[in-house]
């Protein structure tokens, strides 16, 4: 690998670890959302898609 190529999959890494780390954020959020606000339920199915997947894997 050439220095060039080191330094943009270090970026790379780095930018996957910030992504992984949004979604977590973004899921637990919501899924907290979720929970304290009933009324929000079938608004966005892509909310409550999301919300059901994270409360079948905990």
């Amino acid at each position: 690998m050439t220095e060039n190529e080191i330094i943009e999959s270090a970026e790379l890494d780095k930018r996957r670890d910030q992504r992984s780390s949004l979604k977590a954020k973004h899921a637990q959020s919501l899924t907290k959302l979720m929970g304290t606000r009933r009324d929000l339920r079938g608004v966005h199915a892509l909310a409550d898609h999301l919300d059901d997947a994270v409360r079948w894997t905990a």
